[in-house]
């Protein structure tokens, strides 16, 4: 729940609305196709990486010991860099949310930003078992939401709206299946940049379903756990995403005014192309509920945000590459130093109190984005190194609770994918006028990656591991044991339902846990 939670945010509800008016609908159905596959394969390495052995530093943690201390170090606080900038992005976001209802000049966005900071610091304070309730329930509505939305865009495509006009596949022939891209004369060439457009608008969308490789290693029994969330995660890219983007695509043209209007205001309901599918089939009122809808939505991206920050920091610093006082944690397993670290930089979000908050949302986004990318990419080459230092030491992956599938060509066509959407990711900054601000935010990220890269290199003098001399056992005994535990626990938990006791997670995978 944690990493479908993680994955549908705003970029879905949102983000979607952008790409479609620049792109067309069939570009935006492929691009939102082919990311998802992309998102899969990295699910999939993490996936294997994590049930063999969980790493409580996270990616940093799989980078040092399978790969190189440098990489561990540069991915770590890149993933670092993405969360601190990332949360105070999400609370900019709620706060222009909450101006849907209230203008600034009623309540300044201060306050609005003010509680949001506390209301998610409060959730991460009380530890992670409250935590884990809280992001349970909310990515459950989160999945109903983007269910109801879904059926309500079938329904209108059918006809079934106020005004019963059958849409079907109208808005692909007229205007459209593809839209040039603006400011380039040739057709074709046009078309092919949109679509380049949509690929990146796509892995905004999708930043974040990565998280599960964190929660991991505070997850109960990972092994059995781990595995079928990342199994899952093709299906839930399926349903929520490419075929959410297919239904829009069929109700809202790509040139339609309503779309052209949503996309200037960046976010909060006046932004969704939802709620333009709505007007368009003249049905009054939904919009507040989608604004509702689009609330929810950050408040559990910044809380997991939060969350997401604070044990990325405590990782690093387990890893020796920050102070010992951010690896240290209170009696309920909280770090409280790498919290409040975290918390203090959610303050970044008063920037918009006195700038257009809409700007800042998008250069806050811009930076973030990259920054994922690139810890895509760590997780990529990690999983590569991972696999050779088994086929090196003879070790069959058989044997693994999980194993990545499309073995193994797919981490490598991932992989040139990732590194190819990150170069050309702000490419559109040269066609209509160089700004150089998007320049710079966009880009930012590849100084600060490869100066931690090779600034720890050079002070360390590391290398990276020999297949052969790859560390595969340490700690593997404990999980082992704790997989062992775990299955005798499951063993006794059947027995009981057998003779006749039903507790709640009985009912939950009888009744509930199909749908989620």
């Amino acid at each position: 729940m944690i990493a479908i939670g993680g994955a549908l945010g705003t970029g879905l509800l949102i983000g979607s609305g952008a790409a479609l008016n620049t792109s067309g609908p069939a570009a935006l159905f492929i691009g939102y196709g082919f990311i998802g596959f992309i998102v899969y394969i990295v699910m999939c390495c993490i996936g294997e990486m994590a049930t063999y052995i969980p790493q409580p530093e996270g990616f940093s943690g799989y980078a040092s010991r399978y790969c190189d201390p440098a990489l561990g170090f540069a991915v770590g606080y890149c993933y670092l860099f993405k969360y601190l900038v990332a949360t105070p992005n999400q609370i900019t976001a709620g706060a222009m949310v909450l101006q849907y209802w209230v203008s600034r000049d009623k309540v300044n966005p201060g306050v609005w930003i003010t509680i949001f900071i506390i209301v998610i610091l409060l959730i991460n304070i009380f530890g992670v078992k409250v935590f884990g309730e809280f992001e349970f329930w909310l990515s459950c509505v989160k999945v109903l939401i983007i269910l109801g939305l879904m059926f309500l865009l079938f329904i209108i495509m059918l006809g079934g709206g106020p005004n019963h006009d059958r849409l079907g596949f109208r808005y692909w022939k007229n205007p459209g299946a593809f839209k040039p891209y603006e400011g380039i004369a040739s057709i074709p060439k046009g078309k092919f940049v949109s679509f380049i457009n949509v690929l990146i608008t796509a892995v905004f969308a999708y930043d974040g379903t990565e998280l599960v490789g964190i929660t991991v290693a505070e997850a109960e029994n990972p092994r059995r756990n781990v595995p079928k969330a990342i199994k899952l995660t093709v299906y839930r890219i399926v349903l929520f995403y490419v075929c959410s983007v297919l239904l829009l695509g069929m109700c809202v043209p790509y040139n339609d005014p309503l779309l052209i209007n949503a996309t200037k205001a960046k976010t909060s309901a006046s932004a969704s192309p939802f709620v333009v599918a709505i007007k368009n089939a003249h049905i009054s009122g939904l919009d507040h509920l989608i604004n509702a809808c689009v609330l929810v939505f950050i408040i559990s991206s910044s809380n997991s945000d939060l969350y997401i920050g604070s044990r990325t920091f405590y990782g690093i610093a387990c890893n020796n590459s920050a102070p010992k006082i951010f690896a240290q944690t209170n009696k309920y397993g909280i770090p409280t130093y790498s919290l409040a670290l975290c918390s203090a930089f959610c303050c970044l979000a008063y920037m918009s109190v006195s700038s257009s908050s809409q700007q800042v949302f998008t250069y806050l986004v811009n930076v973030s984005t990259l920054f994922g990318l690139l810890t895509w990419i760590s997780v990529l080459i990690t999983y590569i190194y991972f696999s050779r230092a088994f086929e090196a030491q003879g070790i069959s992956k058989d044997s693994l609770a999980y194993n990545a599938p499309f073995q193994n060509w797919a981490p490598h066509l991932a992989l040139a994918m990732c590194i190819l959407v990150s170069l050309i990711k702000n490419f559109t900054v040269f066609i209509n006028g160089f700004d150089y601000k998007t320049f710079i935010t966009g880009y930012i990220a590849f100084p600060v990656f490869f100066i931690s890269y090779f600034g720890y290199k050079l002070i360390n003098k590391t290398t990276i591991h020999r297949p052969e001399d790859v560390d595969l056992y340490t700690l593997k005994d404990i999980i082992d044991a704790e997989e062992e535990q775990e299955k005798a626990n499951e063993a006794l938990r059947k027995e009981e339902m057998e003779q006749g006791r039903k507790d709640g997670s009985w009912y939950y995978d009888k009744f509930a846990s199909w749908l989620f």
